[in-house]
């Protein structure tokens, strides 16, 4: 596990040995050390539980830690209420006051601010026209669709240009299209700003499409924080190649350590695969093996590799630009190959005895689970 990337020279945010409990006893956030770089949109992303808005809220100062500092801008907040820390916040329910017309509700941060009202005009509809929504800035809430109200709260969060962007959520509750159209209108907000953005969310696809970075939570821990194609290529164990898009697991025991970094593992049906050791404890230890879809060929359909494995093929799925073969290969029943679409090549059938090929760089030698 790791919650150290290349750090910032001087980072905007930093945590530093940071824990949560709520009882005294069990720790939502332990030992956190993150720096948060100025300009850059960084996802906490995982599974409930995982400690991924407890950390949030702390920087909002909604929550304070139990132990450790947060500095915000090379100064301690702790002491600082959250009306104070200049920060936007965006949330899931976008909390807006629902008697206020939109231009209102996006001028209030700039009221309690003590900004004169003609002045709050001109911001507030500077800031709608940001998010495409200054000709309606009559109306209030209810009169506006849960897309239009979440643009709303948008403008709100970035009307008095703060630094720094906390969204909780933001999109979990519009639509698949819509909320896929407003990922983009938020990263196209971010780059054109400037802004910092720190993005909680559980929806792996969302955070791959929008972060610069993404740190992967579980069990109040860090897992890896690194770039959206750093964690899909390189996971660093097993938990984060599982959570991070679609994987391969098989199972294994580490038979002997090779150069280069790689080693050569025992699958329990007696096969051997060759694989790049990551995060293996050494020989005789227990492993995972972790491979994509995309990156395992059935053999004559696709590039010869050092690995070659028997497996019964389940079914074929047609999905328009690939086609998804599941096959029971070496003790997994759902063992995945996503190939590309090619009118004419014909296909493996249900029953069907194929080999499936990968290579040493694509199989990644992970940590075993727990016993």
């Amino acid at each position: 596990m790791t919650d150290v990337a290349p750090q910032a020279a001087d980072p905007l945010v930093r945590f530093s040995g940071v824990r949560k409990t709520y009882d005294g006893e069990t720790l939502i956030v332990k030992d956190l050390n993150l720096e948060i770089r100025r300009g850059e949109f960084l996802t906490l992303l995982g599974p409930s539980g995982s400690g991924k808005t407890t950390t949030l809220m702390m920087l909002a100062g909604f929550e304070v830690p139990t132990e450790g500092t947060i500095a915000l801008d090379g100064r301690s907040i702790g002491a600082v209420p959250p009306h104070r820390r200049g920060i936007g916040m965006v949330f899931q329910n976008y909390a807006l006051f629902p008697h206020m017309t939109i231009e209102e509700n996006v001028a209030f941060p700039l009221m309690v601010r003590g900004v004169p009202r003609d002045e709050r005009s001109v911001k507030a509809r500077e800031a709608l026209a940001m998010v495409k929504l200054d000709a309606l800035w009559r109306r209030r809430p209810a009169q506006l669709s849960g897309g239009q109200q979440q643009r709303v709260a948008l403008a709100r969060a970035l009307v008095f240009a703060p630094q720094l962007v906390l969204m909780d959520e933001p999109l979990g509750a519009l639509d698949k299209q819509l909320r896929e159209h407003m990922q983009m209108e938020i990263k196209h907000i971010h780059q054109s700003l400037g802004v910092t953005v720190v993005y909680v969310t559980h929806d792996q696809t969302e955070a791959l499409t929008m972060s610069d970075r993404i740190a992967v939570f579980s069990d109040g821990v860090i897992q890896q924080l690194d770039t959206p194609q750093g964690l899909y290529e390189r996971p660093c164990n097993r938990f984060v190649a599982s959570f991070i898009g679609e994987n391969n697991t098989l199972m294994g025991t580490v038979e002997e350590m090779l150069p280069h970094g790689f080693c050569r593992v025992r699958l329990a049906d007696g096969h051997y695969v060759t694989a790049a050791a990551v995060n293996v404890a050494g020989v005789g230890a227990a492993t995972a093996l972790s491979m994509r879809p995309e990156k395992v060929h059935i053999e004559g359909l696709g590039a010869a590799h050092v690995n070659r494995l028997m497996g019964t093929v389940k079914d074929t799925v047609y999905h328009g630009d690939h086609v998804r073969v599941r096959l029971s290969v070496a003790g997994n029943p759902e063992f995945v190959v996503k190939m590309r679409f090619r009118p004419g090549r014909p296909m493996p059938e249900a029953g069907e005895r194929v080999a499936v090929a990968f290579s040493a760089e694509d199989c990644r030698a992970l940590d075993a689970p727990a016993e």
